[in-house]
């Protein structure tokens, strides 16, 4: 895992240097979007909807569209100015019971690192969240937005899990919901406890469930890569905007071993030889 951000934990006068890493990753396939045809990719550019110029990214800034379709310009000076708290520290407010929290409110989760000389206040911090059953509540700024998180132990480690502000949780407003419930029978309640008991388990156990959409589609591609039906793009000439680095490094070794000239016949034969191996699908 690479860190993605350094702070340090703030709680009374305790302040406990950490870095922050993602606690989850996305398994997807990554698929990109290509030419039918001739499995060519295709490539967006960030255009000026006024004048049709194409706008380098330095010259993008950050804009509020207003309902009669008036655009509020935001500049980096502007954003400047917003009192965000620290970026650095992540301020420890109050413990709380995790059962009073309900999930709707979580949001990403990440791991916390003890710095080399903060791992004791952090075991500290770690063993009394432990011993008293409960989560800190805290406020942190990451990537210059401000949230709520929790603080809680998980396989020894702090783990912090941003949360959603009250106001971004959609209240569920359906018509049902304002006319006479149904009337249901007892029966019909033992029922759909009796399935409920059946379908039971003590604990939850993740790792018995896999993602079958996921397996299949890296079959599929897997299936379709050992029996060559695959698109080779054209190499991107010299004039294009984007040139993929892949196919840059794929085009030097070819130009490379055209250019040298094998010491003996059996090397010359060698080199001629594809290379073995499968060809797999990544996940995102």
């Amino acid at each position: 895992m690479r860190s993605m951000w350094k702070g340090s934990v703030s709680f009374g006068l305790v302040s406990i240097p950490i870095q922050l890493y993602a606690a989850t990753e996305n398994k997807n396939v990554s698929l990109r979007q290509v030419h039918e045809s001739d499995g060519g990719r295709i490539q967006y550019k960030r255009f000026c909807t006024i004048d049709g110029e194409e706008v380098p990214y330095a010259e993008i800034a950050k804009g509020y569209e207003l309902p009669d379709g008036e655009m509020v310009v935001l500049t980096d000076e502007d954003m400047s100015e917003l009192p965000l708290a620290s970026s650095r520290a992540i301020d420890v407010l109050e413990f709380v019971p995790l059962e009073s929290i309900d999930p709707i409110h979580f949001d990403k989760t990440y791991y916390l690192e003890p710095q080399k000389n903060a791992v004791k206040p952090y075991v500290v911090l770690r063993d009394a969240l432990q011993k008293a059953s409960h989560v800190a509540i805290a406020k942190v700024a990451i990537r210059q937005r401000e949230t709520l998180a929790i603080l809680r132990v998980h396989s020894d480690v702090l783990m912090m899990t941003t949360m959603l502000w009250p106001d971004e949780v959609r209240v569920p407003d359906f018509g049902f919901l304002h006319d006479d419930p149904p009337q249901v029978r007892p029966q019909e309640l033992t029922m759909a406890g009796s399935l409920i008991d059946s379908l039971s388990e003590p604990v939850f156990e993740h790792e018995k469930y896999t993602d079958s959409y996921r397996e299949a589609l890296e079959a599929m591609i897997e299936a379709k890569a050992a029996g060559n039906e695959t698109a080779k793009p054209k190499a991107v000439g010299a004039k294009a905007d984007v040139v993929d680095l892949m196919e840059a490094l794929q085009a030097s070794v070819s130009e490379a071993k055209k250019s040298r000239k094998p010491a003996t016949a059996k090397k010359a034969t060698a080199a001629k030889k594809p290379a073995s191996g499968k060809r797999t699908p990544k996940s995102a």
